[in-house]
């Protein structure tokens, strides 16, 4: 773990607002909401649910922007490209402008085809339904975010809206091909996006790190890099974060993504070539030519995030909006500027505020990161979806991710072993160590059994008992550094297991408790 990297989070965490401030905003943005959703709604007829569901909404907004952006600008911080300061307020801005310009006027309710909502034939269960999904999707990522584990904030959707819809009717309207596709993603994502990232980050170290001239390599390699990004993001960005706005097909994208990339290149080349020529020759100049290209990846990532993940915790307010509105259930429903205002503000609010935390563990508590890890991961982020939408494949950005930052850690575990001789080394020298103590105590012994009770004798018994002292202090400290050798790790285990067991257990977490929270509801409203 990058130890400086983890000192200079921890100081600008410490700089943040006090758990009680965060609490107070929190709660001041949520009363807001709850205040604009009554004085605009008073005489809507059934209006409670709809100002509930603007709460719960509200508060799975900021989960969402709690948890799900640190995947955007994460390696960027844990690279030392951007401060977390600096992250956070782009981060912030983009997806803001995300939500608010590509985040569209229609979204599908029912993600992804969960359920069948012509099985619920009255509105008030299904405004219940919907209402459970979003407080239980919500509760799941506040806690997920509480331990550092990043998830996918459609999957605690999905599983929301599942386990309200069968509680509601029963599993005969659970769409089965979803749920199995949702289970195939979660060893697609992160295999793709781990084979992604360390296949860039494996491009880079061998035309460029394993050449002797990194500055002239650089020169070479750097702007091609940077153009292939700027296809990858440009692409991403038409087919993912302004699908609204222009509806193009993946050739049409990927058309315009290359005019964009070969123009990026041309750009781009003298001025890494300038600033090359100003840097030394070694790995830490090269990685400060990845800097902007990071940040404007952190930017881009937000800018698609904002505009694709804010229907998760607006697309069952919107759903109960409509179902209250128009007195029926439909699989679509048009979003209003305030439930859209709902879900933009509370992302950037959860982010500002609970943010932090998730940026630390995937910038520095899974694997050590440098701006041509980051670069890397960055590149599956984007490319892997592009691949995966293009294939059929069912993914999860997050997962995608997280995987990349997975990818490159254990790439650097399998290069490390493979192309090192640094276990080799430290075993040669115990066995040489360990050799000399065992011919040391052998003279020794031999020179005990000698009855001579010379002052010489004694001198050189006195002088070989600290040599062995000396020697044993070697061998053990030799016999530590192989222990640790055969140990050292790139990617932290525990982090591993700690994210991919909330990964597994996402959909059946929220779906059994959006169920209870069902439950809860209709007791509530049958007794009253």
């Amino acid at each position: 773990m990058d130890i400086k990297t983890l000192n200079k989070i921890e100081k600008a965490r410490d700089k943040t607002l006090p758990d009680f401030a965060k609490l107070s905003l929190a709660l001041l943005f949520i009363v807001v909401v709850f205040l604009w959703s009554y004085t605009s709604h008073g005489n809507v007829p059934n209006n409670t649910f709809l100002i509930i569901g603007a709460i719960f909404g509200a508060y799975m907004a900021m989960n969402i922007g709690a948890n799900d952006v640190a995947n955007n600008v994460g390696p960027a911080v844990g690279s030392k490209a951007i401060t977390l300061g600096g992250a956070i307020l782009v981060a912030a801005i983009f997806e803001a402008l995300g939500a608010f310009i590509a985040g569209g006027d229609v979204v599908n309710t029912i993600k992804g085809g969960i359920i069948d909502p012509s099985m619920i034939t009255n509105p008030d269960i299904f405004i219940w339904a919907m209402t459970a999904a979003l407080l239980s999707g919500a509760l799941w990522l506040n806690f997920a975010t509480s331990i550092g584990a990043p998830v996918s904030t459609t999957h605690s959707i999905i599983g929301g809206v599942m386990g309200g819809g069968v509680a509601a009717v029963g599993f005969a309207l659970v769409n089965w091909d979803t749920i199995g596709k949702i289970v195939i993603s979660w060893i697609i994502s992160p295999l793709l996006g781990a084979l992604v990232a360390a296949g860039f980050l494996y491009f880079i170290k061998k035309q460029i790190l394993y050449k002797s001239d990194l500055l002239d390599a650089s020169k070479k390699i750097v702007p091609l890099l940077i153009a292939i990004m700027a296809w990858a993001f440009s692409t991403y960005l038409i087919l993912k974060g302004l699908k609204v706005l222009i509806k193009l097909d993946f050739i049409s994208a990927s058309i315009i993504g290359l005019f964009i990339a070969i123009g990026t290149y041309f750009l781009v080349k003298p001025l890494i070539i300038k600033a090359a020529n100003n840097l030394a020759n070694d790995r830490a100049s090269v990685n400060k030519l990845f800097n902007i290209p990071l940040i404007f990846s952190a930017a881009l990532l937000s800018f698609a995030h904002g505009a694709n993940d804010v229907a998760n915790a607006i697309g069952p307010l919107a759903a109960i909006n409509d179902a209250i509105m128009n007195s029926g259930v439909s699989t679509k429903a048009q979003i209003p500027f305030w439930v859209m205002a709902v879900g933009a503000l509370g992302l950037v609010i959860g982010l500002a505020l609970y943010g932090p935390k998730l940026i630390k563990t995937v910038g520095s508590e899974i694997t050590e990161l440098d701006q041509m890890r980051a670069y890397s991961i960055a590149m599956a982020a984007s490319l892997t979806v592009i691949i995966a939408s293009q294939l059929g494949l069912p993914v999860s950005s997050t997962h995608i991710a997280i995987g990349g930052v997975f990818g490159v850690g254990f790439l650097r575990e399998y290069l490390d072993s493979n192309e090192k001789n640094y276990m080799q080394d430290i075993r040669k020298k115990f066995k040489k160590h360990k050799k000399e103590l065992d011919s040391m105590q052998e003279e020794l012994e031999k020179l005990e059994l000698i009855k001579d009770k010379s002052k010489a004798n004694y001198m050189k018994i006195v002088e070989l008992y600290k040599k062995i002292d000396d020697r044993e202090d070697i061998v053990k400290q030799d016999r530590k550094d192989v222990k640790d050798a055969k140990s050292t790790k790139y990617v932290k285990r525990d982090a591993v297991k700690k994210i991919v067991a909330a990964w597994i257990i996402t959909v059946p977490a929220t779906a059994i408790l959006a169920a209870a929270i069902f439950f809860m509801i209709k007791g509530i409203m049958i007794q009253a």
